[in-house]
């Protein structure tokens, strides 16, 4: 069980994707040719865990970076903003209005488990999703009735399986009794990798914050170390997510999840969802990096825990022992192999993905497992800055063009204080 001292956390995902639409500032060069993708993914090496590197944020500008774990590689960068800096955050986040984010306990989450299929039986769903009424289920038929960015009955997990089954049928259909052997099947493993993912246990209140042209000075700093820090393309950061801010009172936590999704054939990435020709199945948040920030000194809990970091291997059925189970941090937050002391000013910066080893984004990092302990006494104020990636280079770059594009148009017909009307996504602070 290691611990780290001066470090830095934060909160909720802030859901599937959900999240406002980021707007580029004037500034971002975004001409991107489909056919060839002009930058890689920079990727800091972590080396070995203690190991401390200067990393240079600006001209002026430099912190100390600590490894913590190379699996996945996180980072812990403290005084990456000043005491200042972290109250004019909290302020702004306070001004904007903070929502209310609480998921089921789970008592409530095992009731409901218990609870019909959408109130329907298995034979009633056939029957609406049965297009042509033959008594069988077709791809398309299946298909035609699944996009949900929730999962209400189908999430990309089960949706997958039944598809699998449904190729490795030389009928190519599925009847009733297929239908209702593969969908419990499929929903057993979906409880665990739905609960992974963005449908977790957690309880705090949260806000966005627009970071480009015309938001507050703070912010805007804020994004440009995150830009030195990461070594990222500033078209990356630009059109990533705004920033999350997230405030935890006593009680409040978030259960071990992940950040980013598992990647198919069957999903496409929420943020680039402009630039997708095809029908998608199932829209997941894509998110290479997280960097989180402490915005106060927690007095008693509230660490930042990743369950499995740095172990040897790993094996999602390896989470539960005894009736134990590691992602429940109400339960069992002192158990997580890293916990991390939310200290006022630290940032944490950790990969969700692995690199494919050709300088882009690969497979989702399964150890990049993480959640926030129960705060005992005091407030937990924290801010999550997530770059979005598509694993499919060519289809981010066809987004980033598209954005451009549509900036350009923007911009001849006016003389805009801003590029994009984002009057509907953020409030200007």
């Amino acid at each position: 069980m290691a611990s780290a001292s001066p470090s830095n956390s934060e909160g909720g995902d802030g859901g599937g994707s959900a999240f406002p639409r980021a707007v580029p500032s004037s500034t971002a060069q975004l001409h991107v040719d489909d056919s060839s993708y002009s930058f890689s993914l920079p990727r800091i090496e972590g080396i070995r865990v203690g190991h401390v590197q200067r990393i240079s944020l600006a001209s002026d500008t430099t912190v100390m970076m600590k490894t913590l774990s190379l699996k996945p590689l996180i980072f812990e960068i403290p005084g990456f903003l000043s005491e200042e800096e972290c109250r004019v955050v909290v302020q702004l986040a306070q001004l904007k209005g903070l929502i209310e984010t609480q998921t089921p306990t789970r008592v409530q989450a095992h009731d409901q488990s218990k609870l019909p299929l959408l109130s329907l039986s298995t034979e009633e769903v056939l029957g609406l999703l049965d297009l042509n009424q033959d008594g069988l289920l077709q791809k398309q038929e299946i298909v035609s009735h699944s996009r949900s960015q929730d999962g209400t009955w189908l999430s990309a997990h089960s949706l997958r399986q039944i598809l699998l089954s449904l190729e490795a049928r030389s009928t190519g259909a599925l009847t009733l009794k297929d239908f209702q052997h593969i969908y419990a099947e499929s929903q057993s493993t979906t409880q665990r990798t739905g609960k992974l993912t963005n449908q977790y246990k957690q309880r705090n209140k949260n806000t966005w914050l627009y970071q480009g042209q015309g938001s507050h000075h703070v912010l805007q700093i804020l994004k440009k170390r995150v830009i030195g820090l990461t070594r990222l393309p500033l078209q990356l950061v630009e059109l990533s997510e705004p920033l999350l801010v997230i405030r935890y009172e006593h009680g409040d936590y978030s259960d071990a999840h992940y950040d980013s999704s598992p990647t198919n054939p069957e999903t496409s990435c929420a943020h680039t969802r402009l630039a997708n020709n095809a029908s998608s199945l199932s829209e997941v948040t894509c998110r290479y990096l997280t960097v989180q920030f402490f915005l106060n000194s927690v007095e008693e809990g509230g660490e930042t825990t990743f369950p499995v970091a740095d172990n040897r291997t790993y094996d999602e059925d390896g989470l539960v022992q005894d009736g134990i189970d590691l992602t429940d941090t109400q339960q069992t937050c002192h158990s997580g192999n890293l916990r991390i002391k939310p200290i006022v000013g630290t940032a944490l910066l950790w990969y969700n993905h692995l690199s494919d080893g050709k300088g882009w984004m690969g497979e989702m990092d399964e150890y990049s497992l993480r959640g926030d302990c129960p705060v005992k006494r005091g407030l937990k104020w924290a801010a999550s800055s997530w770059v979005n990636v598509d694993p499919d280079h060519l289809q981010q770059a066809r987004y980033q063009r598209l954005v451009s594009q549509r900036h350009q148009a923007q911009s001849g017909l006016e003389d805009y204080s801003h590029p994009i009307s984002h009057n509907n996504l953020h409030q200007d602070l």
